[in-house]
């Protein structure tokens, strides 16, 4: 819409990071798994904060608006590296990791050291996408997207770096863990560095009544729960369905395999579609009905016409990357083979679990879509319900597939495909619940009009009177 808009950089990062592992011939699949496991528990932590992106996009209108967002993120950021440190040496994380998982005691202390390390990882997640969602309500979204490049070239810089160094004999763990520092150590850099250059200046110290005044915690955290309720969601997937592959496996060589397929396959798979979920800023981005968006200005005007048609194209575009990168022959092979670093025969092991994800685009792109609506109309608290039918979906599908023979990674990719096409569903069944209160809303408010008009255009009563009395007089 204009000119400092782009499109969504695709999160593309954990194949230089699994390119990192791979590349430790000994024990390469006993690391890709322990990684796995770490790296999905730590972004069950990291996910609902990362949502703070779209407090930023909503309510951040001034400087102290800001100081308060930032707050927030800090405790919740000290709060999630206390969890982390408690996950590594306490029972818990023995219970949760190692017998939960049925993981062996080598991939369960490697795992348990991994989570260990990326502990401060949340902290600096969130405070970049904070000032992610700051920018992208001024329309930096190019330079939003810049620094999401920056990252995963500082990333595949590091892992190159770091793989002539001691640490692939001393501890190979810390070759993606590091990468995934600097390279969250950049983004956090540059969309700082963007909001101080850009925005900080022309903001106000405080929200006027034009914008509604200044936000407060209470309405930040309340508007924010739902969303990071979906997101843990979301994140916690990932090792529900890691937990479930391996037990269902009995925790043999097998389920290990099972568990690094899946670590190999998630960001490969998720790349052509993973872009899809930031459709969502674009509603509140652009929508004119929202008092905070007077701060900005733009010469073309974008219509609810104009963002479905954008999200039609992108969700079109997505499929045809799907089915072009994981149904022809060879193709999806040869990724894993060439980038991730993987050998033939494991690459094999991957082709189903994703030609799964070819079926991701649709309910991603809906679900995107009508959150960014009910964002914009600030009523995301009825979109609570979804991450619950996502769980019980997931849970269920993943109980009942081993009965149909369905086993290992494909049963871990196609229980997702259910979650998602049930939270989709639950979350389209909320958007048509809000919206026909909106309608209604908007003909009771005519109706009131209506009669307030009529009762305007009508004389004053004594008026009427006097107008009687006249015409009384004259007969």
């Amino acid at each position: 819409p204009d000119k400092k808009t782009a499109w969504p950089i695709p999160n593309i990062w954990g194949w230089a990071l699994n390119r990192g592992i791979a590349a430790v011939k000994e024990d390469a699949v006993e690391m890709l798994a322990s990684y796995g496991l770490a790296y999905s528990l730590m972004k069950f932590f990291t996910g609902p904060m990362s949502d703070f992106k779209n407090v930023g996009l909503v309510f951040v209108n001034s400087k102290r608006d800001r100081t308060k967002a930032v707050l927030c993120m800090v405790v919740a950021g000290a709060i999630a590296a206390i969890f982390h440190t408690l996950i590594a040496y306490s029972d818990l994380g023995y219970y949760i990791i190692n017998k939960l998982h049925h993981v062996d005691e080598s991939v369960g202390s490697k795992t348990r050291r991994a989570f260990l390390y990326l502990a401060a990882f949340p902290f600096m997640d969130a405070m970049a996408w904070t000032h992610a969602g700051i920018l992208l309500k001024h329309k930096y979204s190019f330079l939003v997207g810049c620094a999401s490049i920056s990252d995963v070239i500082a990333q595949v810089v590091f892992v190159a770096i770091l793989l002539h160094s001691h640490l692939e004999c001393r501890e190979p763990l810390l070759i993606p863990i590091l990468s995934l520092y600097m390279g969250a150590l950049v983004r956090c850099t540059t969309l700082c560095l963007g909001y101080y250059k850009n925005i900080h200046d022309i903001i106000p110290d405080r929200s006027g009544p034009e914008l509604g005044g200044d936000a407060t915690i209470r309405k930040m955290l309340s508007f924010w729960w739902p969303l990071a309720l979906i997101l843990a969601t979301q994140r916690i997937s990932r090792p529900i369905v890691n937990l479930f592959v391996s037990r269902d496996l009995g925790g043999s060589s097998a389920a290990t395999e099972a568990v690094a397929i899946l670590t190999a396959t998630y960001p490969v798979g998720h790349m052509p579609y993973g872009w899809l979920t930031e459709i969502r800023a674009v509603y509140p981005a652009f929508d004119k009905n929202n008092p905070s968006n007077k701060l900005v200005s733009t010469s073309n005007t974008v219509t609810a016409a104009h963002i479905k048609k954008f999200t039609f194209v992108c969700m079109a575009l997505s499929l045809t990357l799907c089915f072009v990168m994981f149904w022809t022959p060879n193709v999806s092979e040869k990724i894993l083979i060439d980038i991730i670093g993987v050998d033939f025969a494991f690459a094999e092991l991957c082709v189903v679990p994703l030609r799964i994800f070819s079926f991701f685009p649709v309910p991603v792109t809906v679900r995107a879509h009508l959150t960014g609506w009910l964002m914009t109309l600030k009523k995301t608290f009825v979109l609570a319900p979804s991450s619950v039918l996502r769980i019980i979906v997931l849970i269920a599908s993943l109980v009942v597939l081993p009965y149909l023979g369905v086993h290992g990674a494909t049963l871990g990719v196609g229980s997702l495909l259910a979650g998602f096409v049930g939270e989709s569903t639950m979350v389209a069944i909320a958007a048509c619940y809000v919206y026909r209160k909106q309608k209604k809303k908007m003909e009771n408010e005519s109706a009131t009009e209506g009669e307030d008009s009529a009762m305007t255009d009508m004389p004053p009563t004594e008026e009427v009177t006097d107008i009687v009395e006249m015409r009384e007089e004259n007969e």
